[in-house]
């Protein structure tokens, strides 16, 4: 009675949550808008609850939605049966697969608990087009911090090596 309260004000008052945690998915883009999903279906294999279906479809010069040879044409991920282990973004060999810190997924009707490919494509930023459009030279950094300096650096000391 007399101590402090430790319970939280939720949902009038909710805590963010930690910058690490995995919440609901998100299709990331490239940065002239093209979806990263190649639609390799390598997410699908590794769910362990079969909570994701990706169809793919290929590319054409006249509707290019990624910039490989295919892309997903449906994607969907059911939040009824995902336990969010995050073996799926592990999997994904492009990186389009990521998890947010949106934690409310809550809802009445168990329809709206599977989520589409428009739910779940990250949103256009600013300089982005809408696909389907023709690829664009792009300037996205490289995956890796340092990645070429550290190659430029292998290189230098292998060629030391081979003195």
């Amino acid at each position: 009675m007399f101590k402090p309260v430790v319970t939280e004000d939720y949902p009038r008052n909710p805590r963010p949550p930690a910058s690490r945690y995995h919440g609901r998915h998100q299709l990331n883009r490239h940065p002239d808008g093209l979806e990263k999903c190649v639609g390799c279906e390598l997410c699908a294999w590794a769910c362990p609850a079969d909570a994701i279906f990706v169809e793919g479809a290929d590319n054409t010069e006249e509707a290019r939605f990624s910039p490989g040879e295919r892309y997903a044409k449906n994607y969907q991920i059911n939040y009824l049966r995902c336990i969010g282990c995050g073996l799926c973004i592990e999997a994904c060999p492009t990186r389009s697969l990521t998890m947010t810190n949106e934690y409310e997924l809550a809802d009445d009707e168990r329809q709206r608990l599977i989520w589409t490919k428009d739910m779940l494509l990250a949103p256009l930023a600013d300089g982005m087009e809408q696909p389907p459009h023709p690829m664009r030279l792009g300037d996205e950094q490289d995956y890796y911090a340092n990645g070429p300096d550290f190659l430029r650096d292998l290189e230098t000391r292998q060629a030391g090596g081979a003195r």
